[in-house]
């Protein structure tokens, strides 16, 4: 028996467009090499009856790391430790490509300093060769930082960065519409006093003068590293040019259907949080996700602070929204891989990365029984196959 090899039988395949009922996939070499063979001869054979098979997820945005490093404020784990930590919870969530999203804002919000945002996306490439998924670092670029243009294009020369985002919560635009606003979550998530708030309040409107060129050197170097580019929190179409023309591909969590529109139009992938289908509305007070699917303008689901959250949403919009469910699944499997331009995997087809997680339900609940990461079997939840 070719140990290489694998023949998932007797499994609901979720397809790019379609669901096939007892179908068989044969893996080879951490490849899918055919979809129903005639037989699965000189393969371990694994029975998944019952189950429902489909790609890995690929969550181009979460930020759980952070709260794995920095649990407290104030309170910090080793970073082997927190890496090791978000990788399992990622593979027992079925993502199996995950791209850590690491704020540098200076030093205003917690762990998100330019120093120790550096050290964790370190952490997390020297945490890959034990790792149950593919482990990869976002970047999230606060525009008004002045100080982290240096670092971030240090990692992206090094290859220590998967994905590039702009963001900017200056208050009066995008997730911050106002000061109250902004003044309010910095009060409530990090604890600061007025008199931290204002000095907080002065730094980013003094900073904001240079950010487009910062923006615009740092797009260059991501574009010639062949990193996606993405921006964050649009709320106008203008805002979508505007990011369109430094190369953006993705644009997260937009703000209104009219910029979610615009985007689309623009050819820019859209991207909405998981965690927003399931409480039914967005913590900011910004666009539902479901209206957004509904509406028929988002393209992928990320975990955004909760990786357990995506595979229910998936399961969940048909229902919400009248999707199919290789429609929902698509979201956080073939769209994110092509806006990420990992074009090897994101799909149940042959010659694609044998990603894949076998689903079980309990308690009406979708339930990761089982997950493969390029072909080897890395989490397991059936008694023998651990």
């Amino acid at each position: 028996m070719n140990t290489n090899k694998l023949y998932l039988t007797g499994a609901r395949v979720v397809l790019f467009d379609s669901v096939l009922e007892d179908a068989a996939v044969l893996l080879d070499n951490g490849v899918i090499a055919a979809i129903n063979p005639e037989s699965g001869s000189g393969a371990q054979a694994v029975n998944l009856s019952g189950k429902t098979l489909m790609p890995g997820m690929i969550d181009l945005h979460c930020d759980a790391l952070e709260k794995e490093v920095e649990p407290r404020p104030n309170v910090h784990f080793p970073l082997d430790f927190a890496c090791a930590q978000a990788d399992r919870r990622n593979a027992a969530a079925g993502v199996t490509t995950i791209f850590h999203a690491l704020s540098f804002a200076n030093a205003e919000l917690g762990v998100r300093n330019n120093a120790f945002a550096a050290e964790v996306a370190r952490a997390v490439h020297a945490w890959q060769p034990h790792a149950l998924v593919d482990n990869r670092v976002h970047a999230r670029y606060e525009i008004t930082d002045t100080t982290a243009q240096e670092v971030l294009e240090s990692l992206l020369v090094n290859n220590e960065l998967h994905l590039l985002s702009f963001m900017d919560h200056t208050p009066g635009q995008g997730q911050f519409k106002d000061i109250d606003a902004y003044r309010n979550y910095l009060s409530r998530t990090y604890k600061k006093n007025a008199e931290e708030l204002d000095a907080i309040l002065d730094a980013k409107f003094a900073a904001a003068e240079g950010a487009v060129q910062r923006m615009q050197v740092l797009a260059e170097t991501a574009r010639r590293c062949g990193i996606s580019i993405a921006s964050h929190d649009d709320d106008t179409p203008q805002k979508i040019d505007i990011m369109k023309t430094l190369g953006a591909a993705i644009s997260e969590f937009p703000i209104n259907l009219e910029t979610a529109q615009a985007a689309k139009a623009n050819g820019v992938y859209t991207l909405f949080g998981a965690p927003n289908v399931l409480r039914g509305k967005s913590q900011s007070g910004s666009m539902k996700a479901v209206d957004a699917v509904k509406a028929g303008v988002a393209d992928c689901l990320c975990g955004d602070y909760s990786p357990a959250a995506l595979l229910n949403a998936v399961m969940k919009l048909p229902e919400l929204t009248g999707i199919s469910l290789p429609e929902a699944v698509r979201l956080v499997s073939a769209n994110p891989a092509r806006a990420s331009g990992l074009l090897d995997r994101g799909e149940i087809a042959v010659n694609k990365r044998a990603d894949l997680i076998a689903i079980n339900h309990l308690g009406g609940l979708p339930h990761v029984e089982q997950v493969w990461v390029n072909g080897v079997r890395s989490y397991s939840t059936v008694a023998g196959h651990g």
